[in-house]
């Protein structure tokens, strides 16, 4: 019996995080910026996993991981975007809103958040309110070709 402890520990120490994508390798050295077993990930490293994520098109696995880096850092606008996005595109219109609605309490100044608002709003059905994020976006951005056309596409102007 007295073995058990042991043995449990040793089992516990192996375990994963059900949320993390990462092989545990026992063989393989932990490098010096990657958190060891059992350690967890800073916003900073949840971020950039977030963001490959991303990259790669695995949205649902970003929405994930970008959720964790949130909770640890809630008013970050750098982890809001692409939570926010990750969201977008996995259609879960309601929590996306909600996410570029804390984005633009952190950075009200945001064109990408008054876009992003405004693209999500019209998606939800909510039309008048993302034309008026969407003007928000060009008048912040009066450059971007993109938030102007988005504008159009609404019927804006």
């Amino acid at each position: 019996m007295a073995a058990l402890p042991a043995r449990l520990g040793w089992l516990l120490s192996r375990l994963r995080d059900p949320c993390d994508d990462r092989a545990v390798n026992d063989e393989t050295e932990a490098s010096a910026d990657a958190p060891t077993p059992g350690e967890p990930e800073s916003a900073y490293e949840l971020l950039q996993r977030g963001q490959a994520l991303l990259a790669g098109r695995h949205s649902a696995q970003a929405a994930i991981v970008l959720e964790r880096a949130a909770r640890l850092e809630p008013a970050r606008g750098s982890i809001l975007e692409p939570l926010g996005r990750a969201l977008f595109m996995t259609g879960q219109l309601e929590r996306a809103a909600e996410t570029f609605e804390a984005l633009l309490e952190v950075d009200p100044s945001s064109p990408y958040g008054h876009y992003a608002l405004g693209r999500t709003l019209i998606r939800s059905g909510r039309v008048a309110e993302g034309r008026t994020h969407l003007r928000l976006a060009t008048a912040l951005a009066p450059d971007s070709q993109l938030y102007r056309a988005a504008v159009r596409r609404a019927g804006g102007q």
